[in-house]
């Protein structure tokens, strides 16, 4: 792959990222246009990073392994664990949750608590690290992902390929692979510079092309669409709308708080990563930035841009399917036995892992929705696929 492809695009992605961080030149056309040349030329650095294996300990993975840029960015690998969760680069080790979709994930503000108290943004499911930059520096160092021993093991690698030497002393000063700190730093950027450009977020989606006017939705996808915005009829646009106008051109369909939904423990992946039993994953509280008990269990809100093919769901994978997710909400409104079974299993519902910080308020607004809602929703959430996984959606 190459940055040319993207072309003007790639410009207007990079240029729109970088003004929306208050980084870009207000100057003359020809600093703005300097500016954008040093950008393109760090996304495509950071795109030759993003796809090199030499950068985990075995040489068997890079970033594009568990965030595929033809999966959704997402991990289409398949383990004994289904695709819950990742394999590592050792060849055994399997994480204990997701990897997200790393597709629009730029749009997450930096990691801060709100003066209502409330959590917001960062990367990972726990927000542990502040930005897209501090995200790629964290699987390379996971003994469980990548595997490197060291920042200093990793710019060694770097150091050892004279392209890389160049780029990196041309954009980022010379000597900078010299210091570890400092071209592992480089490194993060590089990578963060290409996850900002529109290949990550084209907001190209059916739905996008409804708003734009170019194409018309079905009645089920109208009536989800509907629902979904609805303050009467589902609690969806509580959590996943970030937006204050139902048609913005840039809802990337999550406010990035925290919330506790009573997500069961994936019992199959927890078999087969070797955790102890008695662990529980307490999610927000794991964040080193928090220390507030009632943080525990709460996750950060995924983006829904591309849901339908970037499954399976929740923190750890325990849902197969998106319509399921749905029935999962919808539980805790309804009273009907065959609510409370989880079709995917035929047994009851499990219980949350955390079942004292529910989002109580959250979970249980709105009415119970029968079967037609169920699917008019899923039919709606699959149009916010990006078009160039469309096809995904008939697989």
């Amino acid at each position: 792959m190459s940055s040319q492809r993207f072309g003007g695009a790639l410009v207007s992605g990079l240029m729109g990222a970088a003004f929306a961080a208050g980084i870009a030149p207000t100057g003359q056309p020809a600093q703005a246009e300097e500016f954008v040349a040093e950008i393109m030329e760090r996304a495509s650095l950071g795109e030759r990073l993003y796809f090199d294996v030499d950068l985990s300990a075995n040489g068997t993975m890079s970033c594009a392994t568990c965030h595929d840029p033809e999966s959704g960015f997402a991990d289409p690998r398949v383990t004994d664990a289904g695709r819950a969760v990742s394999l590592g680069d050792d060849g055994v080790s399997l994480g204990d949750r997701n990897t997200p979709s790393i597709g629009y994930a730029g749009f997450s503000p930096p990691f801060h608590q709100r003066a209502d108290g409330a959590y917001v943004g960062g990367q990972f499911w726990d927000g542990r690290v502040t930005n897209l930059a501090e995200q790629a520096g964290g699987p390379p160092l996971n003994p469980i992902e990548m595997g490197m021993p060291s920042k200093e093991a990793v710019v060694e690698r770097l150091r050892a390929n004279a392209d890389y030497v160049t780029a990196f002393e041309r954009l980022y000063g010379a000597g900078v692979l010299q210091d570890a700190d400092a071209g592992y730093s480089a490194m993060m950027d590089a990578i963060a510079s290409f996850e900002r450009t529109e290949q990550f977020a084209p907001f190209d989606s059916k739905y996008d092309r409804y708003l734009r006017g170019e194409v018309e939705l079905t009645r089920d996808e109208e009536l989800g669409r509907v629902l979904f915005f609805s303050q009467q009829f589902t609690n969806c646009n509580l959590c996943h709308q970030l937006e204050t106008s139902p048609v913005s051109r840039f809802e990337t369909f999550s406010n990035y708080e925290y919330h506790n939904i009573g997500t069961p423990v994936n019992e199959r992946a927890r078999a087969l990563n070797g955790i102890d039993e008695e662990y529980v994953d307490v999610g927000l509280l794991a964040n080193p930035a928090v220390e507030a008990p009632d943080a525990a269990g709460k996750f950060k809100v995924p983006t829904l841009r591309n849901v339908a093919v970037t499954g399976p769901y929740m923190h750890n994978g325990v849902f197969e399917d998106l319509r399921t997710v749905v029935l999962f909400y919808n539980k805790y409104n309804s009273r009907a036995e065959a609510r409370q079974i989880n079709p995917e299993t035929g047994e009851p519902w499990r219980a949350p892992e955390v079942p004292d910080t529910l989002s109580v308020e959250q979970l249980t607004h709105g009415p119970a929705l029968d079967d037609q809602r169920i699917d008019a929703l899923v039919a709606f959430m699959k149009t916010l696929t990006d078009e160039r996984y469309e096809h995904l959606l008939e697989e």
